[in-house]
């Protein structure tokens, strides 16, 4: 039986870019490897990868709540030119809750973070999507009390 989400991994290029878009958000970094080798290569399905691996968390989030950020030294990492596209299949974004999506949303402003549009209220939810690390979609969603 599945409990929860356990984590979620985003392959950059930037990584000092990451952690800092990440760490806007309140994650704080946990682990940071680098990984490679045979045992790796299988694993992952990628013929002599080297990366840092950088494990990042919401500190007292209850259940754990990981992103992990891949910087691939070796093979060089394709882009997506799709990642910003909602209308793509396959992944299509990560959300995470708030409690103070408006401070929040003043914040990540403030420090260069763009939000892709006007928040909006949906679902007992008040939602904003914002552009993430390789133009990947982070929306961040404040549940109605």
């Amino acid at each position: 039986m599945l409990k929860h989400i356990d984590h979620v991994t985003v392959a950059v290029s930037d990584l000092a870019a990451a952690r800092r878009f990440f760490a806007l958000l309140g994650f704080e970094e946990d682990k940071a490897v680098v990984i490679s080798g045979p045992v790796m290569d299988r694993y992952m399905g990628v013929k002599d990868i080297e990366a840092d691996h950088v494990t990042l968390v919401l500190k007292d989030a209850a259940p754990r709540c990981e992103v992990q950020i891949l910087h691939y030294r070796r093979p060089e990492a394709r882009p997506d030119p799709n990642a910003d596209r909602l209308d793509r299949l396959g992944y299509n974004h990560m959300c995470f809750a708030t409690s103070d999506i408006d401070g929040m949303i003043a914040r990540l402003t403030e420090a260069g973070v763009r939000l892709r549009n006007e928040p909006m209220v949906f679902h007992d939810r008040k939602l904003v999507f914002l552009e993430g690390p390789e133009g990947i979609v982070v929306e961040l969603a404040e549940w109605k009390q």
